[in-house]
């Protein structure tokens, strides 16, 4: 009677702590938040100081002064930085719960399908450190299968990709189980870098991470289009030979040569997980096709390009950048059916 009266006054969270972003849910109300994964410190009487997380935070990457530093704390899907993580959950507690203190929720946190116990580890101290009562750890793409309402619990092979910031993550799941899993550490994050480096080889230009992205989202395809009006986008940097600010334009067909080599790896990846799982499993999956979701599945053609190269067709849900955050929330909402599913340290 007494733990069931915690477990409510306590209000449990989902935490998709993500490379790129951090998405809350809390049972009974879905998702609550959702803000970029950055801190940003400052100085104040000779100790450092948190002045900004989130949103935030992240309009100050690359305008600081000396005296801020901005932390993603996060990469590569896992705990790069473990003050400034464990800062950020303990920021976004408060805001979800709108007030200061609070009696110590129990918190389910997603974790790339490969990370290591050391790794997993790392999530679990900095939730508990930022003030959780229990922690439980869920691979990102089995949240993602639980996120799109795929059976998993029934004798039929299925994959789920998770394209997010840091990582792509692959598995196939059958009868509550998980029957094949990897991490590729090639995402959205890889999709950025690539675009950076097109354009300081083809262009000699210099841009940053944020305009990159900002490219990646405008006017990112993975296809090129055949047909129809090229939408063009206007990029500003450093010029590298002049040494001075310039501005070029670019079209699909420059993206997609930029993202080629990126999305190359993601459907290698897939095409691993093919030949390595049970020739059922792998017709089943054939028949009903691969469950792509993650921020990375919003990119324009992604699904043809990799149902081209690898021979499988693909399934975009409806919110695939929300997936993962949802089934991570129903699998705290549904925490005695889906046990055997949690990672474990």
């Amino acid at each position: 009677m007494l733990s069931g009266l915690v477990g409510v006054i306590s209000n449990d969270m989902a935490i998709d702590l993500g490379t790129a972003n951090t998405l809350v849910y809390v049972p009974g109300r879905g998702i609550v938040l959702e803000e970029p994964s950055v801190v940003a410190f400052g100085v104040e009487q000779g100790a450092q100081k948190v002045i900004a997380v989130g949103r935030e935070a992240k309009a100050m990457l690359g305008r600081t002064p000396d005296s801020v530093e901005c932390v993603q704390p996060m990469r590569d899907g896992v705990i790069a930085d473990f003050v400034a993580a464990e800062e950020m959950i303990k920021y976004f507690i408060r805001r979800v719960h709108n007030r200061k203190t609070l009696i110590s929720p129990r918190i389910m946190i997603c974790v790339p399908a490969d990370a290591t116990p050391v790794e997993r580890r790392a999530v679990q101290e900095a939730a508990l450190s930022a003030g959780a009562r229990k922690i439980y750890l869920i691979q990102e793409p089995v949240a993602a299968a639980i996120g799109v309402g795929l059976p998993v619990s029934e004798p039929r092979g299925a994959m789920v990709v998770d394209i997010g910031g840091g990582t792509t993550d692959i598995a196939v799941m059958s009868l509550g189980g998980i029957i094949y899993s990897r991490s590729i550490r090639t995402a959205g994050n890889a999709f950025d870098e690539a675009i950076i480096n097109y354009i300081r080889k083809t262009h000699d230009l210099l841009i940053g991470q944020s305009s990159a992205e900002r490219i990646k989202i405008e006017a990112g395809t993975a296809i090129a289009r055949a047909n129809g009006k090229a939408v063009e986008i206007h990029i500003k940097g450093r010029d590298l030979k002049k040494g001075r600010p310039n501005q070029i334009s670019l079209g699909p067909p420059d993206i997609a040569e930029a993202l080629a080599l990126p999305l190359a790896r993601v459907a290698d990846g897939v095409k691993i997980a093919l030949e390595q799982i049970e020739p059922e499993i792998a017709a089943d999956i054939y028949e009903d096709g691969i469950y792509l979701t993650g921020g990375g599945a919003l990119l324009d053609k992604i699904s043809t390009k990799l149902s081209r190269d690898t021979g499988v067709k693909y399934i975009t849900p409806e919110d695939p950048l929300r997936c993962v955050a949802i089934g991570t929330g129903r699998a705290l909402e549904q925490l005695e059916d889906i046990k055997d599913l949690l990672a474990h340290v």
